[in-house]
C-alpha cells in the first residue's frame, strides 16, 4: 500500500520517536556504509539487488519490531472483564513470536488473566495479530501462491519473496483457514465488480457444470468409494481406463454474470464457427462476472447459491434470466425446481457446442472423420437446428441411416444424436434465443472449469483431501472473480471479531490502548 507524504507527521518531536528506532537506524547505517565500500563498487547490479533485498528485509524487520514495541504493552488499567463476565486482574508480561514477511519479530504485551480462564491480550487485539504464529501478510501471500501453483512451488515462491521457510503442513492448514469466511463474504457483500455496470445490462445469466477431481479414497462420495474399493487395479504404477472414474469426486462449478442482449442470425453463428466471419469485436462482454466451485457442497446446494447470487443482484427480477447448461438430466431437474421455488421466469438453454459434438459423432458414420463432406454435413444440420428445426433434423438423419441399411451397431451414434435432439428440443429453440439476443454457448463456465479445476487440481499423481481441495478451489474462485483483495480485508475484519472483539465485555477499550500508553 502506498503511503502519501501528507500522512506523515510534520513534527515527530512530540512523541520523541527517534529514540525508539535505534536498532533499525544502526542497520540502516551499516547497510549504507557497506554500499559505499570497496567490496560493492565492482559488483554487478544483480548481486547488489540480491544483497540489498536480503539486508533490506532485516532493516524492515527491525522497523516493524521496534514500531510494535513503541506502541507499548497494551496496559488498559488494573483489570479487564471478558465477554464471559469474568474479571481478569492478574497482569503479567508475555512474549510471543510473530513470523512476518520480513522474518521473525518478538512481541511483548501485557496479559490479563484469572484462575482457570484464558488470558486476554489487548495489544494483540490492537494489532489484530492472528492466533497462530504467522502474520496476516504471510497468510495472504501463502493463500495467493497456493491458489496458483503446487504447494512445493508456492512455498518456494514465498521463500524467494520473503526469505521465510514455511513447512508444507503449516501452509495447508493456513490455506484452509484462509477461506473460513468465503460464504459469509458473498452473503454480506456484493462482488467487487461494479454492480452499476450490471444494472445497465439486460440479461442475468446463470450457468453451471461439473468437473471431476481425483480424491483420497476416504474423501470420495459413498457410492464412488464403494466402487473404488471393489476395483482391482490392472497396473501397479498407474490407473487404467475406468479406474480413474472411480477415484474422482465431482466439483460443481458455477457462474453468474450480466450481459447485454445481442441479436444474431443462424448464418452469423455458422460463419463465426467456420471462421468466415468474426463478431467478437462487437459482441457485448460479461459484466460483474463471478465464478466459483465447490467439491464439498452438493450440486443442489451450489445451485441454491447460484440463485441466491442472482437474486442478490436482481432482487426485483427486472432482468431477463437465462440459464446455460450442458443437458445433464439431474442438473436440469435441480435448476427447474429451484426456479419454481424462487418464482423466477427462467429460460433454460442447452449449450450449442454440446449439440455440435453430437452432430460430429453422427457425421463420422456417414463420412470420413476429417473429410470436407463430414464438415459440410455438420454445418448443414447445425444451420437447420439454429433455425428451430431440431425435430426435422433428427428424423432426417434416422431416415438416411435406414435407407443406407446401417446395422444397429454402426448407426448407434446417429440414433443417439437424434434422441438427444428430440429429448432436449424444448431447450433448443435457438431461432428464438438468437432473435432475443440470448447467449447460446457456455464459454464462461467452460473457462471456469479449466481455470478453477483443471489447471490447478488436475495434477498428475495428485490425490486431494476434501478440505484441501475445497480451500484451493475457493481461493482460485476469489482470484478469478477479482474479489481476492476485498475478501482478504473482510477476512481480517472477521478474524478481529472472532479473536478479539467478541472476547471483551466492553470492546471499546481496545480503541484506546495505543493512545493511552503513548500519551501517558
Amino acid at each position: 500500500m502506498y503511503i502519501p507524504k501528507s500522512s506523515f507527521p510534520k513534527n515527530n518531536n512530540s512523541l520523541q520517536t527517534t529514540k525508539h528506532f535505534l536498532f533499525a537506524e544502526e542497520k540502516f547505517l551499516e547497510l549504507t556504509r557497506w554500499l559505499t565500500s570497496s567490496e560493492t563498487i565492482r559488483m554487478k547490479h544483480s548481486k547488489l539487488e540480491n544483497a540489498i533485498t536480503i539486508e533490506g528485509r532485516e532493516l524492515l524487520r527491525r522497523l516493524l519490531e521496534e514500531h510494535i514495541k513503541f506502541r507499548g504493552l497494551g496496559d488498559v488499567g488494573s483489570y479487564i472483564v471478558g465477554s464471559d463476565g469474568v474479571t481478569r486482574s492478574h497482569k503479567r508480561i508475555h512474549k510471543r513470536i510473530l513470523i512476518t514477511i520480513f522474518g521473525e519479530v518478538v512481541v511483548e504485551r501485557l496479559g490479563y488473566g484469572a484462575k482457570g480462564k484464558n488470558s486476554l491480550f489487548p495489544k494483540d487485539a490492537s494489532l489484530n495479530l492472528p492466533i497462530e504464529s504467522y502474520s496476516h501478510g504471510i497468510r495472504k501471500l501463502i493463500a495467493r501462491e497456493v491458489s496458483k501453483n503446487s504447494f512445493d512451488e508456492a512455498l518456494d515462491a514465498v521463500y524467494q519473496t520473503t526469505g521465510v521457510s514455511i513447512p508444507k503442513r503449516a501452509a495447508e492448514i493456513l490455506a484452509n483457514k484462509a477461506v473460513e469466511d468465503f460464504d459469509k463474504f458473498y452473503q454480506e457483500q456484493c462482488s467487487s465488480r461494479s454492480l452499476k455496470e450490471e444494472k445497465s445490462s439486460s440479461l442475468m445469466v446463470l450457468t453451471t457444470d461439473g468437473k471431476g477431481i481425483v480424491m483420497r479414497r476416504e474423501d470420495l462420495r459413498e457410492t464412488t468409494r464403494k466402487r473404488s474399493e471393489k476395483t482391482q487395479h490392472k497396473l501397479n504404477k498407474r490407473k487404467s481406463r475406468g479406474e480413474k472414474a472411480n477415484s474422482k469426486r465431482m466439483a460443481t462449478v458455477a457462474s453468474v454474470y450480466g450481459i447485454d442482449a445481442f441479436t444474431r442470425t443462424p448464418k452469423q453463428i455458422i460463419n463465426e464457427l467456420t471462421a468466415e466471419e468474426s463478431i467478437s469485436s462487437i459482441r457485448p462482454r460479461p459484466v460483474a462476472k463471478r465464478v466459483w466451485a465447490s467439491i464439498e457442497k452438493s450440486p443442489e446446494e451450489v445451485i441454491e447459491n447460484i440463485f441466491d447470487e442472482a437474486l442478490h443482484r436482481d432482487p426485483k427480477k427486472q432482468k431477463i434470466w437465462v440459464c446455460l447448461v450442458d443437458g445433464d438430466p439431474k442438473q436440469l431437474r435441480r435448476i427447474r425446481k429451484e426456479a419454481k421455488k424462487r418464482n423466477v421466469n427462467l429460460t433454460i438453454i442447452i449449450d450449442v457446442i454440446h449439440v455440435i459434438e453430437y452432430l460430429w459423432k453422427a457425421a463420422r458414420v456417414f463420412h470420413e472423420e476429417t473429410s470436407l463432406e463430414a464438415e459440410e454435413w455438420v454445418t448443414e444440420r447445425l444451420h437447420g437446428i439454429l433455425q428451430g428445426k431440431a425435430g426435422y433434423i433428427a428424423a432426417g438423419m434416422r431416415r438416411s441411416a435406414t435407407l443406407r441399411k446401417f446395422s444397429e451397431k454402426i448407426r448407434k451414434p446417429i440414433d443417439k444424436c437424434a434422441r438427444y435432439l428430440i429429448k432436449y428440443s424444448p431447450y433448443l429453440r435457438y431461432h428464438d434465443y438468437l432473435n432475443k439476443g440470448f447467449p447460446i454457448a457456455t464459454g464462461v463456465i467452460e473457462g471456469a472449469c479449466r481455470n478453477l479445476i483443471k489447471d490447478r487440481m488436475d495434477v498428475t499423481g495428485a490425490r486431494w483431501s476434501l478440505k484441501g481441495a475445497e480451500a484451493i478451489i475457493k481461493l482460485r474462485s476469489l482470484r478469478t472473480s477479482g474479489d481476492f483483495e476485498n475478501y482478504w480485508d473482510f477476512h481480517e475484519n472477521q478474524e478481529y471479531y472472532r479473536n478479539y472483539y467478541s472476547q471483551y465485555a466492553d470492546p471499546s477499550i481496545l480503541d484506546e490502548i495505543t493512545d493511552k500508553e503513548l500519551l501517558s
